[in-house]
């Protein structure tokens, strides 16, 4: 059996072009070399294309040639210049393995579409939807599922802060991996807090800071056929979770410890993966994604965000949880990829 040809592209432009290398360096390492043909391109922080050898951290500096993913449907895949001159390279499938802008938010999508090449992940709709937290609110609460308080604000001077009840959250509507994001405990701490999120973004939000514990679920597949993984929990001594930012992440958590799976009863657990189910088909999702939530003392969820491609690096939420299920990597990448070819 021929084996399927599929374009890895990670980097990209955003802040989070680092863990996008990680990720893909964990999926290179178990992607089945028996079953497919992998083909790399690392796409520079200034949005250079770029087809190397494998992902790595210093990628940049091995031999590579210029290559781009063409939008023309009759070439269906990579035209790539090798020793002054083009040659094109046909691709059955794509992992968009970038994370962010350009990634998540419809973007490399919308280009994918264009390209007439199926690829893992949410669509165009789906993504723009979940990468903008304003808009994911606004249509989870449209379908009856609870999220945080917030308020939005696009541009302008920095709002008053009198009006807020502390503590707030003061985040960009359209980054991940925490950047940008301040627990603000103070209203005096609060217009720095903002100039720090429009760093990040025009569009910026101040949400109210939900007492709960921090619950995850990741699920893979679309419509009816739903693999979820365990549920996973957060749990803080200080601060919030932003792993992706700290100096040595693969040795853990400065602040956080994440418990795989979360211990919680079988009846709570099985509330939380059915919320994340619920969540993931109210805003479109399909493939994969990971739904972050509150629980809340109560016993009412609360939707955090959703990540359209969640992380994959070697200390990554998603492949834990699935892991806890019963499903490693390699399993997952290959759902991922028969999901997306049949899709």
């Amino acid at each position: 059996m021929d084996k399927v040809t599929v374009c890895v592209l990670f980097g990209g432009c955003s802040e989070e072009h680092p863990i996008s290398v990680k990720s893909a360096m964990e999926i290179a390492a178990h992607l089945d070399l028996e079953k497919y043909e992998p083909v790399y391109i690392g796409i520079t922080q200034e949005g250079e294309w770029k087809r190397c050898e494998r992902p790595a951290p210093d990628w940049e500096n091995q031999p590579a040639a210029r290559a781009v993913l063409s939008p023309d449907r009759s070439i269906h895949g990579l035209v790539c210049l090798e020793d002054g001159r083009y040659r094109v390279l046909r691709v059955d499938v794509v992992l968009p393995v970038i994370h962010g802008k350009t990634g998540e938010d419809g973007a490399i999508q919308g280009l994918l579409e264009l390209s007439g090449i199926p690829y893992v992940g949410c669509g165009i709709e789906s993504s723009v939807l979940c990468m903008d937290k304003s808009l994911a609110y606004m249509a989870a609460r449209q379908a009856g599922i609870p999220t945080p308080e917030f308020s939005v604000y696009s541009g302008g001077p920095i709002p008053d802060a009198s009006p807020f009840s502390y503590p707030v959250f003061v985040k960009p509507a359209r980054s991940g991996s925490s950047f940008g994001v301040s627990k603000v405990t103070r209203k005096e701490d609060f217009p720095e807090a903002f100039r720090i999120a429009l760093q990040y973004d025009t569009k910026v939000l101040v949400e109210e800071a939900v007492e709960g514990r921090e619950v995850g679920c990741a699920l893979l597949g679309s419509g009816e056929e739903l693999t979820v993984g365990a549920v996973d929990e957060i749990s803080l001594s200080h601060g919030f979770f932003r792993i992706h930012q700290e100096p040595h992440p693969e040795q853990g958590s400065q602040n956080a410890a994440v418990l795989v799976p979360a211990p919680l009863s079988a009846d709570v657990s099985l509330q939380i993966q059915e919320t994340a189910k619920a969540i993931y088909r109210a805003l479109g999702c399909e493939g994969l994604a990971r739904v972050d939530m509150f629980l809340k003392p109560d016993g009412r969820i609360l939707l955090n965000e959703v990540n359209t491609f969640p992380g994959f690096t070697a200390y990554s939420r998603y492949p834990r949880m699935m892991a806890a299920a019963g499903l490693g990597l390699s399993a997952v990448l290959d759902r991922m990829i028969a999901w997306a070819r049949k899709g």
